[in-house]
């Protein structure tokens, strides 16, 4: 059955597995600065702290020194538009993303998916990076702990895979998600509410 069903091949000198967080934080910058063609960052979300400025900063200067390369960031919808739990009334990383493309005056794009109508019922959780034709398949979102910041850290998988088909195919997969009307973007002003995307949300 396995047999059957689509996939790439690939040599065991294509793959790479990283060992720990900080391996696969210098992991990302490095990529990231190296990048000449697409960054494609998919993660449950990018956090407004030390580790996601550090990446978000990194971003900005790769297209700042190639205006050229296409960026596109994925995250969740709902975790996107609130604060972290318990620390009271946030505006959420959403205007942070406003602010830094204000700031810079490049185009980033910033995607939110809404899994389900309410963040209770689901959030999304296809995270990993194309970066050229790179794809870094790892479970870490992007903030302190993920990227082990400071002292605390929270360890996951971290596997690249040398491949232009792989790195293809997820490339198509993320943009036949981005164009559906359920995916607004979070990065520009005044993003849709979501009541107002529900209808959009049951058939996505």
């Amino acid at each position: 059955m396995l047999a059957a069903l689509p996939g790439y091949a690939m040599s065991a000198e294509s793959i790479q597995v990283l060992p720990d967080a900080k391996a696969y934080r210098a992991c990302l910058l490095e990529r990231i600065r190296a990048a000449t063609r697409r960054i494609v960052i998919v993660a449950l979300y990018l956090q407004e702290d030390e580790a996601g400025q550090e990446v978000l900063d990194a971003l900005y200067q790769a297209k700042a020194a190639r205006p050229g390369l296409e960026i596109t960031i994925v995250v969740d919808w709902f975790r996107a538009r609130r604060g972290l739990l318990g620390a009271g009334r946030q505006p959420g990383n959403a205007a942070w993303y406003q602010a830094q493309r204000q700031h810079h005056g490049l185009d980033i794009v910033i995607h939110g998916v809404p899994v389900q109508t309410r963040e209770l019922f689901g959030v999304l959780h296809l995270k990993g990076s194309i970066i050229d034709d790179c794809v870094i398949y790892t479970g870490a979102s992007l903030n302190n702990v993920y990227l082990h910041r400071f002292d605390r850290y929270r360890l996951d998988r971290y596997h690249l895979f040398q491949s232009p088909e792989l790195a293809d195919a997820m490339v198509g997969l993320v943009r036949r998600l981005l164009h559906h009307t359920a995916t607004p973007r979070l990065d520009l002003p005044a993003p849709p509410s979501t009541r107002s995307l529900r209808g959009d949300i049951r058939r996505l």
